[in-house]
């Protein structure tokens, strides 16, 4: 029997964003979801003007959000949308996401799910209320390789976990962008659109999810160097992270964490270590469909893609043979799959996450924690040793 086909109506996402294109495709990949509804952008025209252009029809192509949240509740329960996906700038996320889900209307919202934990506490409570699915794209724990990852680690293939080093590099903010009128360098360097972190809300909360989904290991305290390199710019354009996780096996992991936008020549060079024990593995999101395992005193093995001897998790969300790529969008549509069938099997609230494998709404509540916490940490300066104090012998902090 066919899966029943799921309505998807968008919120933001119109001419000009990028990341609503990225959504739409993966969502629609395999077949199980249309385009159904929207309102694509801040302002009535844009939006009106941008659905026509994707093809909505009149009916459902509304000129604000509320406008589509009256209009879908008044359409028949088997007419309406079946989720609500949220692609705006994230200084939206809260007030549209909280209002889907008190309807009863299965929501999907971009990273970073808010801009404030007090938000975020709010809409795991209103999930836990309403029971709705409720789903983070933090697509890359999408990648078949990294749930490779994720299921050597559980299984303890490289004992017990002592550091983690996670890394995202770019360089498109290495220049002052948002000045010359660039959408998405502009709000994401604005404190009242982007919230409260620059690079490490942006970049930063997608190696944090990374980092805590391999290893199963919640980060339990964070040392933070945030800086803002480029002239006049008012969010951090660079992090740089220590860490330690939450301890197991009576050994406390160590990590660090480094997200950049100024770094020249990196482009979304996303890269994670493992070390455990026993062994390690790293994996670079530029290049996914390879995993390297390393075994003390055994030689380097490689894994590939799309091969029989991968573990489940990784083989139920590949769809090509080997050798042929997959990445950036197919791991988008990994989750849109998993929320997908959270909602066709009618398992929502805070235990669907876990049962279907996505990021739901705690780990989006953790990931708004994390950029506080960080930014918190690195206003302070109680963390640092200062060597002129050292070779005076004095150990003031």
């Amino acid at each position: 029997m066919a899966e029943r086909v799921l309505k998807m109506g968008m919120v933001g996402g119109g001419r000009g964003a990028f990341i609503g294109a990225v959504h739409r495709t993966a969502a629609m990949l395999d077949g199980g979801v249309i385009f159904a509804a929207g309102c694509l952008s801040s302002t009535p025209e844009r939006a009106i003007a941008s659905g026509e252009e994707l093809g909505l029809a009149r009916s459902r192509n509304y000129p604000t959000w509320r406008a589509m949240l009256e209009g879908e509740l008044s359409l028949p329960r088997e007419d309406r949308i079946d989720f609500v996906s949220i692609v705006t700038p994230n200084h939206v996320h809260y007030e549209v996401a909280r209002a889907f889900a008190e309807a009863g209307i299965a929501v999907v919202c971009d990273k970073p799910m808010t801009t404030t934990s007090a938000e975020a506490e709010s809409l795991v409570e209103v999930v836990r209320r309403s029971g709705v699915v409720f789903g983070v794209t933090y697509n890359y724990s999408g990648y078949p390789l990294v749930k490779q990852m994720r299921e050597m680690v559980g299984a303890g293939e490289l004992g017990t976990i002592r550091k983690v080093v996670v890394e995202y590099n770019q360089g498109w903010l290495a220049g002052k962008l948002e000045g010359t009128g660039q959408k998405q360098a502009a709000w994401r360097t604005d404190p009242a659109q982007s919230g409260a972190g620059g690079a490490i809300g942006d970049i930063g909360s997608h190696a944090e999810n990374l980092a805590t989904y391999v290893t199963g290991l919640p980060i339990e305290a964070i040392c933070a160097d945030l800086t803002s390199f480029v002239p006049g710019r008012r969010l951090d354009d660079d992090a740089n992270l220590l860490l330690r996780f939450e301890e197991r096996g009576g050994v406390q992991a160590r990590g660090v964490l480094i997200a950049s936008q100024v770094e020249i020549g990196h482009e979304n060079d996303l890269r994670i270590r493992v070390y455990g024990e026993r062994g390690s593995l790293r994996w670079s999101q530029e290049d996914p469909n390879y995993l390297v395992y390393c075994a003390d005193g055994q030689p380097e093995r490689i894994y590939r893609r799309g091969n029989g001897y991968l573990g489940a998790s990784a083989v139920s969300v590949t769809r090509l043979p080997p050798g042929h790529p997959e990445a950036f969008f197919e791991a988008f549509a990994n989750i849109y799959n998993a929320v997908g069938r959270a909602i066709r099997e009618h398992a929502g609230g805070l235990e669907a996450p876990a049962m279907f494998d996505f990021p739901g709404v705690e780990e989006g509540a953790r990931g708004v924690r994390f950029i506080e916490q960080t930014v918190e940490s690195a206003r302070g300066t109680l963390k640092w040793t200062s060597m002129a104090a050292a070779s005076r012998g004095d150990d003031r902090r």
